[in-house]
C-alpha cells in the first residue's frame, strides 16, 4: 500500500459503545440508551451537562469556576456528529459538548441509574436511532 493512502480495519470508534436506541425522555431531564447487549442505561441532564469535556468546560474546571450543579438543566436538543457522537444542547445555553458514544457509555454505566425496561417508561418526546443515524 502506498504511504498517501490510508487504511482501516473498520471504523474509528467503538462500534459496540454505539446505542441501539437513544430516547430523549418527554420531561427533557433523563436521556435513555439501549444497546444491541440488552444493556440499558438511564442517564440525567444534570449529571451529561457536568460531565461535558468541552474546552470551555475544561477551562473553567481548571479555573475553579465550573458550576458545582446543574440542578435545573434540561436538555434541548441531540444532534447527530457523524456515526461517532451525539452533541447535547441544554437549557442553560450551552451547546459545545460533543460526546462520543463510548463516553456516553461510560458515564452511563459509572451512573447506574434503573434498568426497568424501555416499555415501562414515559413516553419519549424525541428518538434517535443510531449508527448511522437515519
Amino acid at each position: 500500500m502506498s504511504p498517501d493512502r490510508f487504511a482501516s480495519a473498520g471504523p474509528p470508534f467503538d462500534v459496540i459503545a454505539v446505542p441501539e436506541t437513544v430516547v430523549l425522555k418527554a420531561d427533557r431531564m433523563r436521556l435513555r440508551m439501549v444497546w444491541r447487549s440488552g444493556e440499558e442505561a438511564e442517564v440525567g441532564a444534570a449529571r451529561l451537562r457536568a460531565a461535558c469535556r468541552c474546552a470551555w468546560c475544561t477551562r473553567a474546571r481548571i479555573d475553579g469556576t465550573f458550576s458545582a450543579s446543574f440542578d435545573d438543566v434540561a436538555i434541548e436538543r441531540l444532534a447527530p456528529v457523524g456515526d461517532y457522537a451525539i452533541n447535547i444542547v441544554f437549557s442553560d445555553g450551552h451547546a459545545r459538548g460533543i460526546f462520543p458514544w463510548a463516553y456516553l457509555r461510560e458515564i452511563a454505566q459509572s451512573n447506574a441509574i434503573s434498568s426497568a425496561p424501555v416499555a415501562a417508561q414515559a413516553m419519549p418526546s424525541a428518538q434517535l436511532r443510531s449508527g448511522p443515524f437515519e
